[in-house]
């Protein structure tokens, strides 16, 4: 027998698509907060705690060290993560074969959005939550952000809040659950348990929460550096409708491409010692790529006051330079389309997933032509202002990496600049299309799901 209350049962008669549309439909206002009052609530929210991030040299890192055989970097607990080395060889792009540091944490933690009903409007309740990496520092996450370390208090810190809502089975109606990858340039197969529940019970607030509709994290997602990767992920996979008359590939031609190129190229993607990992140095403060591209590996120290823990210390991956990630668009037949890229990334567990049409830091690039420079990035760059719908900085996962930060665009393209006949590895999706695909795991990778969170929330309107 179901243990769902009698009021989250009669809201079956409703579509939870038509609750989500409306809740996006809700803007300025909910039944919390005004929109024009969140910046100085969350001014507030840092006031209230102590915050501070500084780089140490690795020989400062507490509980974290290299090993004196693989070099891998990890801490003496044998949990939390390491960094190893990754070796990866394609017969496809022109990069057939690299080695590089990657961040390997086989645990899978939860990111769960709490919903409830207020005055016949969905709401979700988001956390004011520092992150070492934010350039920020605090930022706008899910209720609960936790990996499995976390909440089974491996480093003896604090219960995680409202943790029971995802964790005990029937507390609540869940709207989403899927296990989704995380960045594959940088994490070693990682994934996520992505949860929305709906909840119809009393839920104390505490201070650093709030009640939010979709539409006002909508408006939240318009401004530089406020809703974190986490929140988007998730929101990314809210079973929003889309009302489209057609698309230029039926689902199941869409699946058979997508499949032939998860199975075309031959990638062999192994973990080595780091020790061993070719053109990177290793310095007393940093680990670098000889040529100074892609990111480096950095330690810092961190103290927080609202925490799990207060204290820690601990290694982060650094970008080097900030990155642009874009849908180019275009309508056909009345029907937006987005041009997706089948995108090869050597953590995936599964070789390939669906990436926007551009995915990378345009300063490793800068000497690259023709066919080593990244399709569409120069279309990306030159953009025309009057035909780019959207350009945000958001921040990249702020617990594993430092100062992330990704220009997010939408841009209208042409017909010579985008042309009807994809080229090789690129495909017309439709929204909806994306928004079936991200119900299941391993298909839209994490930068894809930022860009549609933000059509999910009314951000963007294509």
């Amino acid at each position: 027998m179901s243990t769902l209350s009698p009021v989250l049962h009669r809201r079956h008669d409703e579509t939870v698509a038509a609750r989500l549309a409306r809740s996006a439909g809700a803007t300025g206002e909910g039944a919390a907060l005004r929109t024009v009052d969140f910046d100085d609530w969350l001014a507030g929210r840092g006031r209230a705690h102590h915050f501070q991030v500084r780089r140490i040299a690795f020989a400062d890192l507490d509980g974290w060290s290299f090993d004196p055989g693989t070099g891998n970097l990890g801490h003496h607990s044998g949990r939390f993560f390491t960094v190893e080395g990754l070796s990866v060889e394609t017969d496809t792009g022109p990069f057939r074969h690299w080695q590089q540091p990657i961040i390997k944490q086989p645990e899978v933690g939860i990111l769960g959005i709490l919903a409830k009903e207020f005055d016949g409007v969905l709401h979700f309740l988001m956390q004011a939550k520092m992150e070492p990496g934010n350039r920020n520092l605090l930022q706008l996450s899910p209720t609960v952000q936790a990996t499995r370390s976390n909440y089974t208090k491996v480093h003896r810190g604090a219960d995680v809040k409202y943790l029971d809502h995802f964790t005990v089975p029937g507390r609540g109606r869940v709207l989403a659950d899927v296990l989704q990858s995380e960045h594959g340039a940088w994490f070693f197969r990682k994934a996520n348990r992505n949860m929305i529940v709906e909840t119809d019970e009393d839920v104390p607030v505490d201070d650093d929460f709030c009640w939010l509709t979709l539409g006002q994290i909508g408006e939240l997602l318009r401004r530089d550096n406020v809703v974190n990767m986490d929140a988007r992920t998730v929101l990314a996979c809210a079973p929003v409708a889309s009302d489209e008359p057609g698309a230029l590939l039926p689902d199941t031609a869409l699946l058979s491409w997508f499949t032939a190129r998860r199975s075309a190229p031959d990638v062999r993607a192994e973990r080595i010692p780091l020790g061993e990992v070719r053109d990177w140095v290793r310095g007393a403060w940093s680990l670098d790529h000889a040529e100074g591209r892609y990111f480096r590996v950095v330690a810092v120290s961190v103290e927080a006051g609202n925490r799990e823990v207060r204290g820690w210390t601990q290694p982060l991956f650094e970008p080097r330079g900030t990155g642009h990630t874009a849908f180019v668009t275009r309508s056909f037949g009345g029907v937006p389309h987005l041009l997706a890229h089948a995108k090869l990334e050597g953590g995936f567990l599964d070789r390939i997933e669906l990436a926007p049409t551009v995915q990378c830091t345009a300063a490793n690039h800068a000497d690259r032509t023709g066919g080593d420079r990244p399709p569409f990035l120069d279309l990306v760059l030159s953009a025309d202002p009057a035909r780019v719908r959207y350009d945000v900085l958001h921040s990249e996962e702020g617990g594993r990496f430092l100062n992330a930060e990704s220009r997010y665009l939408f841009l209208d393209a042409d017909e010579d600049e985008a042309p009807l006949d994809a080229p090789p590895g690129y495909a017309w999706v439709t929204p909806g299309q994306l928004r079936r695909l991200v119900r299941h795991s391993h298909y839209v990778n994490v930068q894809a799901r930022t860009l549609l969170s933000l059509l999910n929330t009314g951000a963007v309107r294509l």
